[in-house]
């Protein structure tokens, strides 16, 4: 075995889970493979061409690169363990009126656990993937902080990563910008890894459509949902929907509402199958609370409240907020409002670059200005 140990490395076929591999190989590491089947096209019920990091395509790209360095790669099928957990949910959370975020649920609950499974299987010291993010161990705790590459950070994505998880992640890329990534494909010769496109796509929603998802996942959901009404903050009917899982909060476009003025999705009702809409300033919110929390610099928050830069949505720019911990859930106050805080989303706090925690958002509030300036008085 290699004195470095030995890794094994999620490839999925793309540049970046790929480089990941090869800059290990490089290092001296003991290399292992594995590609994770998540899902298949053909229960989707899409007719769009497989691909995307599932396809046979991909996988027989993460394969030729294992065999062009003479390292072993495997094909892992986590579909039954995927599906049970991870479309449930997501299915689930739009029915409650909430808006998933299932990739970052799949990192948590899915690929982190069953990676580490196989690598204790294999004897593998440590798993790696090509996250643009890095980790380090400091005062006793692993502690995840934004990528170098700010453009293609990937920590947002990473909060719910257990301890014990990290500590055996490496994280290749996390010092590099994807320029440099591409770079060091074409001197290596990988050309295709350089031109292939990359997927932003739900795996399991190969089209991109969940609202066709869910009704072909869900039975007699339109039928269940339709005749639902849109409704202003006091009441006012203004016009009938579809049925309220398919709208999001902070969505304008697609509404088929006519008022005059622009508006927008801010808040949904599953029982009364009802739609909030209003207008910019009204999709504003002062804080929220935050469930399931994961914390990561810190064990706890020992009842301090901790200044921070808090994202709401993964390519969320982050505002500043002061938060306060009372055991599973945190209480955020942002200085400014902050629009189109969607429950359901991931919530995760940073204090520089370093990953405070995360967690789930619950639920948002307005009209607790006053409390927050007190906050900040000395």
């Amino acid at each position: 075995m290699s004195k470095k140990g030995r890794v094994l490395v999620a490839m999925s076929g793309g540049i970046d889970s790929s480089l990941a591999a090869v800059l290990l190989h490089e290092q001296g590491y003991e290399v292992i493979g594995m590609t994770m089947k998540t899902w298949d096209y053909a229960s989707s019920g899409s007719s769009k061409k497989e691909t995307g990091c599932c396809s046979l395509d991909s996988i027989n790209d993460a394969r030729n690169i294992a065999v062009s360095l003479g390292f072993p790669h495997y094909i892992l099928d986590i579909r039954n363990e995927f599906g049970d957990y991870v479309i449930d949910h997501f299915t689930n959370e739009y029915m409650a009126g909430r808006t998933p975020n299932p990739c970052v649920l799949c990192n948590t609950h899915i690929k982190w656990d069953a990676l580490l499974r196989r690598a204790d299987r294999l004897g593998c010291d440590y798993i790696a993937t090509g996250h643009y993010a890095n980790v380090r161990k400091e005062n006793g705790r692993f502690v995840i902080s934004r990528g170098l590459d700010i453009n293609k950070d990937q920590s947002y994505a990473l909060w719910g990563v257990s301890q014990e998880s990290l500590s055996r992640t490496l994280f290749p890329l996390g010092k590099l910008k994807k320029t440099e990534i591409r770079e060091m494909a074409k001197e290596r010769g990988f050309i295709e890894l350089v031109t292939k496109s990359e997927s932003y796509e739900i795996c399991f929603v190969p089209d991109n459509d969940y609202r066709g998802f869910l009704k072909r996942r869900v039975d007699g959901l339109q039928e269940s949902v339709k005749g639902g009404n849109f409704v202003l903050e006091d009441g006012t009917v203004v016009g009938q929907h579809e049925g309220y899982p398919f709208f999001t909060v902070g969505q304008r476009k697609g509404l088929g509402v006519a008022l005059g003025y622009p508006v927008y999705v801010i808040e949904i009702r599953p029982e009364a199958n009802e739609v909030v809409l209003g207008t910019f300033d009204e999709l504003s919110r002062d804080g929220m609370y935050v469930n399931q929390l994961v914390m990561g610099k810190y064990a706890d928050l020992g009842g301090n409240r901790l200044d921070t830069i808090t994202k709401v949505r993964y390519n969320d720019a982050g505002s500043p907020a002061v938060i306060e911990q009372a055991g599973d859930t945190m209480k955020v106050f942002f200085g400014k409002g902050v629009h189109a805080i969607a429950p359901g989303q991931a919530a995760v706090f940073y204090e520089g670059d370093d990953v405070i925690g995360g967690g789930w958002i619950s639920k948002s509030f307005r009209q607790e200005q006053q409390k927050y300036e007190a906050m900040l008085q000395p």
